[in-house]
């Protein structure tokens, strides 16, 4: 082997360990996500009592939501510390951080073995995996981009929407496996904790690999001054159109793939058995598809267009899937209907992110970023279950989550008319 091949294979070894450290914490967090929404009934009637069966759900849904208030906070703060001290420092915090969210909420006791301490604690583990969320996506979604080319760099940052979707595999399969194979009375006994046991052992061995990357070179130098001189770089108009493009995907994401499953059974009594594996098809496209959309971002010449077709497709199809699903409710249905959505998500969401990433400054790149897509989440994400469960309460119409994704796309459609691509040889 020459000089040259030595080079260009610890290069690749390089960029693989880095895909690997950063998708493993990104996809703690979304394995989190989707075993709290999946066992969102029964942490609202051990930790949240109510009079009403809906009422628990809606007031555990509104623990879910709370940790995504902290998700803008976390976007600055951790955004900053990686613009300032490097990628590599700031993802380490972010992966012990979402660890011990994870085990206090695995862990805790009920409400009924030492009262109103038990949804506080739970509500404390929310507010530390938000924090660490927050700054989690910019940091590592800007480190795997520093990490590659030009033309490469799509294919690098779409591993950030595979974890999401491994994890959302994951989380989905372990909840389809403990409903089946255990009773009522040991899910709710015991059984809802194991996946948070999981993600809780998973968490040093995130931060093990993390240890072992390489910073991006060209940013352990790229210092700001202080915090306020960071803030007034910050491009405001490219924030405010950013956190409009992530509106639609980030609400395909949270209501079709985390809330689809409660949302069926209980609109259209579905067991979760039948209901759950439609969020096994999203992660499966999401993880297969997101590397292949991010080769296509790498290689059109215009990532809006890209974005555009897209998004206009998103919104076209988003009442008719749920009408095929309400006139032929079935598995079946439910796959092809989420896979349909999912689909169009992941076709876009790799040059999405490539675009805005590509049109921020590396000093502030982190920062930006996690301002954007913590925003975006934090409104039209994280309170999106709440948001859809009122929605269907208050209307009764089955019809209330697609509303509410055909809003939020038409959101993005128009924050993408306002974004300013930027070609890829400038960033």
């Amino acid at each position: 082997m020459n000089v040259v091949d030595a080079s260009a294979t610890s290069a690749s070894s390089t960029r693989h360990s880095t895909v690997i450290a950063a998708a493993l914490g990104n996809g703690l967090e979304f394995f989190d996500f989707t075993v709290f929404s999946f066992f969102g009934p029964i942490i609202g009637k051990l930790f949240f009592p109510a009079s009403d069966e809906f009422a628990s759900l809606l007031i555990s849904l509104a623990a879910f939501g709370v940790g995504f208030v902290m998700r803008p906070l976390g976007g600055v703060a951790i955004g900053i510390f990686a613009d300032r001290a490097g990628r590599k420092p700031a993802l380490l915090v972010t992966v012990a951080m979402m660890a011990l969210g994870t085990g206090l909420i695995g862990l805790a006791p009920t409400y009924a073995q030492i009262g109103i301490a038990a949804p506080l604690l739970i509500v404390l583990g929310r507010l530390l995996q938000g924090f660490s969320a927050g700054g989690e996506v910019g940091a590592a979604t800007t480190l795997l981009m520093e990490s590659g080319s030009a033309g490469k760099r799509g294919v690098l940052v779409s591993w950030q929407m595979a974890s999401q979707g491994g994890a959302a595999l994951a989380g989905a399969l372990i909840a389809v496996l403990l409903t089946k194979s255990l009773t009522h009375s040991q899910l709710i006994d015991w059984g809802w904790r194991l996946p948070f046991v999981i993600g809780l052992a998973i968490g040093p061995i995130g931060f093990f690999l993390r240890t072992r990357i390489e910073d991006t070179s060209r940013h352990l130098h790229s210092r700001a001054d202080d915090a306020a001189k960071v803030r007034h770089r910050l491009p405001v108009r490219q924030i405010v159109a950013g956190v409009m493009l992530v509106i639609g995907s980030t609400a395909t994401m949270y209501t079709i793939v985390f809330f689809l499953p409660t949302f069926l059974t209980l609109t259209l009594h579905m067991p979760p058995a039948t209901a759950l594996p439609s969020s096994c098809a999203a992660g499966v496209i999401l993880l297969v598809g997101s590397p292949l959309a991010g080769k296509l971002a790498d290689r059109v010449v215009s990532r809006k267009r890209l974005l555009f077709g897209s998004t206009v497709a998103s919104l076209v199809v988003v009442l008719p899937a749920f009408w095929a699903i309400a006139a032929f409710p079935s598995m079946a249905t439910v796959a092809v209907a989420v896979s349909v959505l999912v689909g169009l998500m992941t076709l876009s969401s790799p040059a999405g992110f490539l675009m805005i990433l590509e049109a921020l400054q590396p000093e502030v790149r982190a920062t930006a970023l996690g301002i954007i897509y913590a925003i975006g989440v934090t409104l039209f994400g994280g309170f999106a279950q709440f948001i859809v469960g009122a929605l269907w309460r208050a209307t009764g119409s089955f019809y209330a989550p697609a509303w509410y994704v055909l809003g939020c796309g038409c959101l993005s459609l128009f924050g993408l008319l306002l974004f300013r691509e930027t070609p890829p040889s400038r960033s």
